[in-house]
């Protein structure tokens, strides 16, 4: 019995040796591994993937996350025994090329969310917490190729850059795209327009009355958002009018739309009508356009009509094309008398009505909602609702009323297209601005612009850039100094400060409302220039990751695309230490030394993306 116990000791002393032997080889694996990969992206292999906490540089998910926290968003600290300066970056794995960090569907089924499918709920913004985040790059695809240019991408963009083609069988008969070799086509069809967008257009003008069938009315009409837009040629189109359409859809079941949309170099953005308000502020646009969008607007007491109301200037249209408006069967029918009824007593009016299109006028004046009955359904709004305020802001079944100055004025009191950008809006006296202010500070941006242009010059020429992206926007003098260059700019306003956002609509231009201490709702690898105005120093206040935002500008940065930040020279420091890490190169550098119009300690630093793929990719492409 006791020789039995001795040798079950020194089984178990055994057992106990051979477990702490491999647990060290484990470690030098790892800890040995991790420094040597990532030398060059072409090493990583197709499952390169670690979850890490809200630092992106530490590999230890347990450790003190507070100081991680420290080490990750205080610029201008110096680099002691602790400094971390990574060699590399991991990268993803190859099936997250596509991945949008905040409408991850399988995040939102990891984190067993309540969510209500039928209010579109999960189709909305739900961030991963800090634990859950990624630290890793995002790959381009197998075989990924630089993108077409402008304007040829508006009729065919690169298979392998997106490489779904389940649109182009299931909407083959309404002419969406089609696959012709290592291309895909947009021949202009849509679903109520199969014959093209173009004399869909020219048809919806013609119902108007506008002048030569042009939708823009003479620079009247000149904002637009298309509800479910699809692939987004209802916007290509309108270009040709100087007409800019904020082009909506959901990353649903035709997951890629928006994606298509980007690619092709078509302003566009992943949103919903779910029970949140759309990032736009009040009376931003001149038509609200929905065509087969197979939404329902008699839901929740006509809540989503209620928030297209909300978006619309006064005298904004409504165009909508779906058998509701035609169709003569009993359930198409029933639907119409509701919806007529509730635009009724929304005050909206039929402006004109033709073969598969109804489309509605919202009024110029608060004198309808004042003469309607007491107690009508839907109300108008609280006094103290805000109808600027839209981050995280739940939709309310109500009407907003117009101010005093749109009601005297019958309108919003813009000047038509072109002349409304550099023209002083009436609501610029909401944020206390002059006109004189307001002159100074397009002035000042346009010298600015002239002079990034001139540090982008040796790499660039009249094509190469598309999509824009002002991450910090202000007044939109930075897109309104390049009215002239061939881009489209997406103007963000910060969540948390003044609701500059309508003065950039009012001004005739397009953007949305974000925190930059989150992910942006787009797709990897869809901007062409991020322009970066003191966005770091404001998360640095905000105690957030700069290495979750410089990892967030890489994926949506396509490849060899360019960052130009403008910001304190600490920041600059800072963003230097990891440029081989992210495969950035810098470009230029300008301070108020060099630069006589640099203002203050700001210093300019302009990068480049390198085009860099993982060794399947690389594969793929020989």
């Amino acid at each position: 019995m006791m020789r039995g116990r001795s040798d079950g000791a020194q089984n178990k002393r055994l057992l106990t040796s051979v477990c702490i032997g491999a647990v060290f080889v484990v470690f030098l694996y790892v800890y040995f591994g991790s420094k040597n990969a990532g030398e060059s992206a072409l090493e990583y292999g197709s499952r390169s993937l670690r979850k890490l906490g809200s630092s992106y540089l530490s590999g230890d998910e347990d450790g003190d996350l507070g100081k991680q926290d420290e080490s990750s968003f205080k610029f201008g600290l110096d680099d002691g025994e602790d400094g971390i300066v990574p060699k590399s970056f991991p990268v993803c794995d190859d099936r997250h090329s596509e991945l949008i960090p905040c409408l991850d569907r399988h995040l939102i089924y990891q984190m067993r969310l309540k969510l209500d499918l039928s209010l579109m709920e999960h189709y909305e913004r739900h961030c991963p917490l800090p634990e859950r985040r990624y630290n890793c790059l995002i790959p381009p695809p197998p075989g990924y190729k630089i993108p077409i240019k402008w304007p040829k991408s508006r009729d065919e963009v690169w298979k392998a850059n997106i490489p779904h083609t389940h649109l182009a069988h299931e909407k083959s008969d309404q002419n969406w795209m089609v696959v012709k070799g290592d291309k895909i086509n947009f021949p202009g069809g849509g679903t109520h327009f199969h014959y093209g967008a173009g004399k869909y257009i020219a048809s919806m003008a013609n119902m108007l009355n506008f002048s030569k069938n042009n939708l823009n009315n003479q620079g009247r009409l000149r904002t637009v958002l298309d509800v479910g837009c699809g692939v987004a040629s209802f916007g290509a189109y309108l270009l040709k009018s100087d007409i800019i359409a904020m082009s909506l859809a959901p990353n649903d079941v035709h997951q890629n739309q928006i994606q298509f949309a980007l690619e092709r170099g078509i302003p566009a953005f992943l949103g919903v009508l779910g029970t949140k308000r759309l990032p736009y502020p009040s009376r931003s646009f001149e038509l609200a356009h929905c065509s087969r969008c197979r939404i329902d607007w008699l839901q929740r007491d006509g809540l989503l009509l209620l928030e297209l109301d909300r978006l619309l200037r006064p005298g904004g249209y409504f165009a909508y094309s779906s058998p509701e408006a035609y169709a003569q069967d009993e359930e198409d029918l029933r639907i119409w008398r509701e919806m007529s009824a509730l635009v009724e007593r929304m005050c909206w009016t039929i402006a004109a009505k033709r073969n598969q299109t109804v489309i509605w006028q919202k009024p110029l004046t608060n004198d309808c909602y004042l003469e309607r009955e007491p107690g009508t359904h839907p109300p108008m709004c609280r006094s103290d609702d805000d109808p600027d305020a839209v981050w995280d802001v739940p939709m309310e079944a109500c009407i907003t009323p117009y101010s005093d100055h749109d009601h005297k004025t019958r309108g919003s009191g813009l000047a038509p297209w072109p002349a409304r950008l550099t023209s002083p809006p009436p609501r610029l006296a909401d944020f206390g601005y002059s006109s004189e202010m307001f002159g100074k500070d397009t002035e000042l941006w346009r010298r600015r612009v002239e002079s990034y242009w001139n540090l982008l010059s040796p790499k660039i020429s009249s094509d190469t850039l598309r999509n824009v992206m002002d991450m910090k926007a202000n007044l939109g003098s930075f897109a309104a100094a390049l009215k002239d260059k061939n881009v489209w700019v997406m103007n963000v306003i910060p969540e948390d400060g003044p609701k500059m956002l309508k003065i950039v609509y009012d001004r005739g231009l397009i953007g949305t409302t974000h925190n930059w201490c989150e992910a942006f709702s787009t797709y990897p690898r869809t901007y062409d220039l991020l322009h970066a105005w003191t966005v770091f120093s404001d998360i640095e206040k905000k105690g957030c990751s700069g290495e979750d935002l410089l990892l967030e500008m890489d994926r949506i940065l396509r490849p060899t695309g360019f960052i130009i930040i403008r910001d304190k020279q600490s920041v600059i420091e800072f963003v230097k230490k990891y440029l081989s890490a992210l495969h950035w190169e810098a470009v230029a550098t300008a301070d108020s030394t060099s630069n006589p119009d640099q203002e203050g300690d700001e210093v300019v630093l302009v990068v480049q993306k390198k085009l860099w793929l993982t060794s399947e990719s690389f594969r793929d492409t020989e």
